[in-house]
């Protein structure tokens, strides 16, 4: 293990006690604890952490919409920080390098979607915040395999939400198969929506975006979208592909029926509300096509970063003391985040 100054043996971390509501009344289900760090493993990093984005895969893991896989997890998964330590076997990184912790944390390697580059597919793929602990602490250790090399320039907090929100919605937008030069329909407009819009708008697309809140619309319009509008309003022409960000089912049959013939509409949530029921010529017919996207390749995160770098998105940070994890949770449940909630270090 190489290191260069004796290592923390404790941590302080949020850690999701007891699924529920945020923002209720009561104690919520995030706990503030000190708890034990282990130095890194066999191809591990030890990070300390200078920010974290607050995601709402974070969100629904917290409320209970995902399972939890391991009890007392601590959530985050849009990590930036400082390397301390490099565990036996890591490569890529030394101390004081600058390291960013993303969803995926691992894979086997070796079943028939890792060996054909659809890694994101594999059963026995693992996840930071979910199956090992993540960011909302002011360490963690990661599989160096499946982290990235970060530049030294641009602030941890703008970097942060590029880890998920960023790789997700570039994922995402694969996945709608938007032509060249073409409409783009957004529903909701949140931390992965916002950076998702600049990227197509880099790429000479026009945007569209679908979302209730109000100070959302006057930050998509003044990011460069053509047209913002409620979550249900008809698009000013057919749209020909659409990312569903807002894990709300019932917007899926809207954006459907919005879609021109041969469009596509991909869902980008790892959790989703009932869809109800479709009409089929109303909705899938004229070769409409409904597709999920479910987490993320490394070759996506090591292809939108540098994307990322060449087009310089803006980040519209919300700012919460780590210590305040929870009020940036229930901010995000409410709708009162605009853009994306970041933790950063006291």
């Amino acid at each position: 293990m190489s290191t260069t100054e004796p290592l923390p043996t404790e941590t302080d971390a949020w850690v999701v006690d007891r699924p529920g509501p945020v923002g209720g009344p009561g104690p919520g289900p995030l706990v503030w604890e000190r708890r034990p760090l282990e130095p890194p493993g066999p191809q591990e990093l030890l990070v300390e952490v200078e920010a974290c984005g607050v995601c709402r895969t974070d969100l629904h893991l917290a409320e209970g919409d995902l399972s939890p896989r391991t009890a007392r997890c601590t959530p985050g998964h849009e990590v930036v920080g400082r390397v301390l330590a490099v565990g036996a076997g890591a490569e890529g990184f030394g101390v004081g390098d600058r390291a960013g912790v993303a969803w995926l944390a691992g894979t086997c390697g070796r079943c028939g979607y890792c060996r054909s580059g659809r890694e994101n597919l594999c059963p026995d793929s693992r996840y930071t915040g979910w199956d090992r602990p993540g960011g909302y602490a002011r360490h963690l250790t990661a599989d160096a395999r499946y982290a990235y090399r970060l530049p030294e320039g641009p602030p941890a907090e703008e970097l942060a939400p590029l880890l998920c929100a960023g790789i997700i919605g570039y994922r995402a937008l694969e996945r709608a198969e938007l032509p060249a030069g073409g409409l783009l329909g957004i529903y909701g407009f949140g931390a992965s929506a916002h950076l998702t819009a600049q990227i197509a708008l880099a790429r000479g697309a026009r945007v569209a975006v679908f979302t209730r809140a109000a100070p959302a619309r006057r930050l998509a319009l003044d990011l460069g979208a053509g047209f913002a509008g409620d979550s249900f309003d008809p698009p000013p022409e057919p749209l020909d592909a659409a990312i569903l960000f807002a894990p709300a089912g019932e917007l899926v049959p809207a954006a459907l029926a919005a879609l021109d013939r041969g469009g596509t509409l991909a869902v980008a949530g790892i959790h989703l509300t009932d869809i109800p029921r479709l009409d089929y010529q109303r909705h899938l017919f004229q070769e409409r096509t409904l597709r999920s996207v479910t987490a993320n390749t490394r070759a996506d995160g090591r292809a939108f970063l540098a994307e990322a770098a060449r087009t310089r998105p803006a980040v519209h940070v919300t700012r919460y003391p780590l210590r305040q994890a929870d009020t940036a949770l229930a901010d995000l449940a409410a709708d009162r985040v605009t853009g994306v909630a970041v933790l950063v270090p006291e």
